[in-house]
């Protein structure tokens, strides 16, 4: 099938690559079928791309890139909305606020995506008792290459 994106125009798409969402995205309650679309060669920044809105994309990235101790415990609830029977199901996710100039940009660990890749299940899990917030610099030891 084919949709519209955000970021990669026109594109073809396969059934089986459809992410449903067990619970909608916050402030998103119709969207809850998604694609997930390399932005870099890398492979370090997605877009989370809705099939039903060409225009709503998320650029997410795997957060244990940037932040190697970044932990938390996932709900018995949410283990079993998103059927995981292996922690080698998971895929985990922070939705970036992309800012100019990059060294700006910020993760949101307080909420990641979830995702059961086995199923294509996923779900915006918001992690309480903890002190990770929606805004923590993606790149916050980076010094300006700009010499002055």
């Amino acid at each position: 099938m084919k949709i519209n994106t955000k970021y990669h125009g026109e594109k073809e798409i396969k059934e089986k690559e459809i992410i449903s969402f067990v619970k909608p995205i916050p402030g998103f309650p119709d969207e809850d079928r998604f694609i997930v679309l390399p932005l870099d060669e890398e492979g370090s920044f997605f877009a989370l791309q809705s099939i039903q809105n060409e225009q709503l994309a998320f650029v997410i990235s795997n957060p244990f890139l940037f932040f190697s101790d970044y932990d938390f415990n996932l709900e018995e609830n949410a283990v079993e909305q998103l059927e995981l029977a292996s922690e080698k199901d998971v895929l985990v996710f922070a939705i970036l606020t992309v800012q100019e100039p990059f060294e700006k940009t910020t993760a949101n660990l307080q909420a990641p995506i979830i995702l059961n890749q086995k199923k294509n299940l996923a779900k915006q899990v918001i992690l309480n008792q903890t002190d990770y917030i929606t805004k923590h610099l993606l790149l916050p030891n980076k010094k300006s290459l700009v010499k002055g």
